[in-house]
């Protein structure tokens, strides 16, 4: 019998190979189907023995997980590669197993410690909405596409945009199911409860099922009793369910049995799995983000972190320089890295640039880019990149890839997948670190209003205030770390890497206007500010894919990835408004990713996503005009202002007199000043090609600073002016004719 259907499927499958051939969507899910069904075939041709299961127990707490204990030895750069890289499906070596009415289980033996596979991608984005399926929901924005692990909602909770799945009754029937689309060996099931400020709603605990079919289902047993996993005891922190022993199928279900007492069925999930490998099958190929680079891709602890940045100095000593700005509130040194071709040194005309991560420690992505960043930068220097070269010889580029090391150690210690959404935010002392700067847009808001500006304040480097300042000010010392930085380089271009959302944000990010939480604040620079978001956007394979899904309540692509960080929210005293009103620098947040934490697996295809943006943008600090401001013997004066008609806010020049300015391509009229000098104009010419235009200025003392200068040369004081009341006395004597 199984061969006459087999004979029956063979012209059918070579019916739907030669119809994919002629690229028709239609057909390539024929094609998917009936690989699905030959698949199928070559199971029920020999049954399996079925082995005991063993009891679940709860998994609240796990251990970190083994593959961050591994170091880097550049010596076999490629086995770490082949450990590290994107988790292929384990190969089925008999491949058969039991009925298509049965569910395969693995067929060696298991060790006592239980195997556990990646996440299939609910919170990632991999399994799309269709996939996602539900017994009932209680309405649209509660749906089975919401059900998704850490998906957040929003403030204002409407039929769109909800935190969870929430099923229409609540009842032992319910249930929400995913679809592999192809054979997958499950290994567990991580839940949430729902995301909101107004409910209390979790599922406290469940029943997996799976089929083959999505018509026979099979619950999963120990023995002949059926398995009841321990649900949540709350809303937020993730619950980690391993299975006994893996199980192959391609659907799975999760089957609430109880609830929090005062809410309903609602859940966030996370299915772990690994997809069985069928390499005949395109469909589940053609999506596939394979790298090339030869990278460390792995979580780094604090330690692995040090190690990892110490390897790759010690490949590019000649350009790398590891040094550190301060350290957190634990005493751990937060480690700044150096790529430039004089490292150590500000070399008047090479404009400097940072990039920054991790301000929010459980948001690791950003410390992992960074760290294959400079393994990227290093590899390719020494392979000769004429790229990679340029960018290390015209620019002094410095990563900070952990700004709060004692957050990440909180979300590292519990894993990838049960760190939720916040663990880990904050610093030792409950602070956020990115919005933890003094407010300066409220100080230079006043002075405009009251028309200051410039008699009594300048328009750019605001100070800062003196209460900010106090032992007493809650002001977390990598705040203070970040700053005294920030004032001892003088960097021109920045970016700070965040999560748990695709978009680039830039300034101002506080709204202008009083108790108003979203509106447009652009800064006089508005337009290169959209320039420098959008080459970072554009670049990245996600970011700007109108197509793609919203990560959870925004959808950003339809602004092209970017945004006014005012617009989306509120949020005094950014990193990003800091920067530009107290010092040069330009910054902006990179979000780069839905998933703030993500699996070590999901590396790889996270490094694609951003390699080329991390570069792209890089490159625009050589955008606009740079020279050198001197006096007419040849001396660069420091703290000269640079002023661009019609843009009002100044940058001043560098303790050699070298200065940068950021500008869209276009002519200006640009004026320099000094105290004690003649004002200078010119007009400058930025085009349209890479590569900053130069715009230097030569300015003279003036009369009164050379009578100052002669006089104190010689220990002189300026001669004495006649006294007021003497001259008024004159004047109205010659008035009246006496």
């Amino acid at each position: 019998m199984t061969r006459q259907r087999l004979r029956l499927l063979v012209p059918l499958a070579l019916l739907g190979l030669l119809t994919n051939f002629n690229r028709v969507s239609t057909d390539e899910d024929e094609d998917y189907y009936m690989q699905e069904l030959l698949t199928r075939e070559q199971h029920n041709q020999v049954q399996l023995q079925e082995k005991p299961v063993a009891s679940v127990q709860p998994a609240r707490k796990v251990p970190k997980d083994t593959d961050s204990s591994r170091k880097m030895d550049k010596n076999n750069a490629d086995a770490k590669l082949a450990k590290s890289g994107p988790k292929k499906p384990e190969k089925n070596k008999k491949g058969n197993q039991k009925a298509s009415n049965r569910i395969p289980e693995e067929e060696e033996q298991h060790d006592p410690i239980k195997e556990e596979c990646p996440p299939m991608g609910l919170e990632t984005l991999k399994i799309d909405d269709f996939q996602l399926h539900a017994s009932t929901t209680k309405r649209y924005g509660l749906g089975a596409h919401r059900g998704r692990l850490n998906i957040q909602a929003g403030i204002y909770e409407d039929d769109l945009y909800d935190g969870a799945w929430c099923a229409g009754r609540d009842d032992p029937l319910q249930w929400f199911e995913v679809d592999a689309r192809r054979l997958t060996k499950f290994t567990g099931v991580i839940t949430q409860g729902r995301s909101s400020l107004w409910s209390s709603d979790w599922v406290t605990s469940y029943k997996v099922m799976v089929s083959n079919d999505s018509h026979t289902w099979i619950t999963l047993t120990n023995g002949s009793k059926e398995l009841i996993f321990p649900g949540n005891r709350e809303k937020e922190i993730p619950v980690r369910n391993i299975f006994p022993a893996p199980i192959v199928a391609r659907y799975i279900r999760v089957n609430p049995l109880s609830w929090f007492h005062s809410g309903s069925i609602c859940m966030r999930v996370e299915i772990l799995g690994c997809p069985l490998p069928d390499p005949n099958n395109y469909y589940h190929r053609r999506n596939e983000v394979i790298t090339t680079d030869e990278l460390d891709f792995r979580h780094h602890s604090y330690k692995d972190m040090r190690q990892l940045m110490k390897v790759v100095n010690e490949m590019c000593p000649n350009v790398t320089r590891i040094y550190n700005i301060g350290k957190s509130h634990s005493g751990l040194k937060l480690y700044a890295f150096e790529i430039s071709d004089n490292p150590g040194e500000h070399e008047a005309g090479e404009p400097e640039f940072r990039y920054s991560a991790g301000s929010h420690g459980n948001e690791v992505l950003g410390r992992e880019l960074l760290l294959l960043l400079m393994q990227f930068m290093c590899l390719e220097y020494l392979s000769g990149n004429q790229r990679i070269r340029h960018l290390v010889e015209e620019t002094r580029i410095h990563l900070l890839p952990s700004i709060n090391p004692d957050g990440y150690e909180k979300a590292f210690e519990v894993g990838s997948e049960l760190s939720g959404w916040s663990l880990g935010r904050w610093s030792n002392i409950g602070i956020d670190v990115h919005h933890n700067f003094p407010d300066l847009n409220s100080i230079l808001w006043e002075a405009e209003a009251k028309k200051w500006i410039p008699r009594k304040m300048f328009n750019h480097h605001v100070p800062i205030p003196q209460w900010y300042l106090s032992n007493n000010a809650s002001v977390a010392v990598e705040t203070r770390a970040l700053i005294a930085w920030m004032e001892k380089i003088p960097f021109v271009l920045g970016g700070n890497i965040q999560g748990g959302e695709l978009v680039v944000t830039f300034p101002y990010d506080k709204t202008r206007s009083q108790g108003v939480t979203r509106e447009q604040t652009p800064t006089p620079d508005d337009h290169v500010f959209r320039w420098l978001a959008f080459s970072y956007a554009s670049t990245h394979r996600l970011m700007t894919d109108a197509s793609r899904r919203v990560c959870h309540t925004e959808d950003f692509a339809k602004e092209d990835g970017t945004i006014n960080g005012a617009s989306w929210h509120t949020a005094a005293g950014s990193m990003n408004d800091f920067s530009y009103l107290h010092t040069n620098c330009f910054e902006l947040s990179m979000y780069v990713g839905c998933d703030k934490f993500p699996h070590e697996s999901e590396l790889p295809e996270e490094w694609e996503n951003n390699r080329e943006s991390l570069l792209v943008f890089m490159e625009q600090v050589h955008r606009g005009i740079k020279g050198v401001v001197k006096d007419l013997q040849g001396n660069g004066i420091a703290n000269a202002t640079i002023s661009v008609e019609g843009i009002s806010h100044d940058i001043r020049t560098a303790a050699d007199g070298d200065y940068w300015r950021l500008l869209n391509p276009g002519e200006y009229r640009v004026t320099a000043r000094a105290q004690g000098y003649t004002l200078t104009s010119k007009k400058c010419t930025v085009g349209y090609e890479m590569g900053a235009s130069r715009c230097d200025f030569s300015m003279s003392r003036t009369n009164l600073a050379r009578i100052k200068e002669i006089m104190e040369r010689y220990n002189r004081q300026p001669v004495k002016l006649p006294n007021r009341p003497l001259q008024a006395r004159r004047s109205r004597e010659r008035r009246l004719g006496t």
